[in-house]
């Protein structure tokens, strides 16, 4: 069989980071959306089963799309001290990229179960993904999302009041998205 390969990137989906707020004072943090606004995936097909997936997102591309909780709610320039925040801590002029790899690759009930390596910061762990496919008039729909931590991967969390109230260790990572390349079974 040929192997073909597909790619996608932000004009087929969305890819969102979601935070937490953590300590004492956490009541009165903000609960983060945030959206990746440039990133890039490769996923090669071996007849109509895919045989590998790569995904590449530029760190300094986030963007805060709203806060929820909070004492008021974010304003513009807010949205931008975190971001500058959010890179300080990613520290992303020395870590540009992060990057997810895929070793293996196996069919669940309703997609598949993406193992691999998980690079941020410089550093790379063992992370598995499971996302789900579905049909949808000729091109797919896939969805998913997958727990973080910063500690896993030397990244500080951000705080104040003296870590009365930080960020919280573990993100969720989701996508949504419809691609249109895939393969039809034979």
């Amino acid at each position: 069989m040929t192997a073909t390969q597909a790619q996608l990137d932000p004009s087929h989906g969305q890819l969102l980071v979601k935070t937490g707020v953590a300590g004492r004072a956490s009541k009165m943090g903000h609960r983060l959306t945030i959206v990746m606004d440039r990133w890039a995936a490769a996923v090669t097909w071996n007849g109509t089963q895919p045989a590998a997936v790569e995904l590449t997102v530029e760190v300094d591309s986030l963007r805060v799309l709203q806060g929820e909780g909070g004492m008021t709610p974010l304003t513009a320039p807010e949205k931008a001290l975190i971001r500058a925040n959010a890179l300080k801590c990613l520290d992303s002029s020395k870590h540009p990229l992060i990057r997810f790899t895929s070793t293996d690759i196996a069919p669940t009930d309703h997609g598949y179960r993406l193992t691999g390596e998980l690079e941020i910061h410089g550093r790379t762990r063992q992370h598995v993904i499971t996302v789900e496919v579905a049909e949808d008039g000729g091109s797919w729909r896939v969805s998913g999302d997958t727990q973080v931590r910063h500690s896993d991967f030397g990244v500080r969390r951000y705080s104040m009041l003296m870590g009365a109230m930080q960020v919280a260790d573990e993100v969720t990572v989701s996508f949504a998205g419809t691609a249109a390349d895939v393969p039809e079974p034979a």
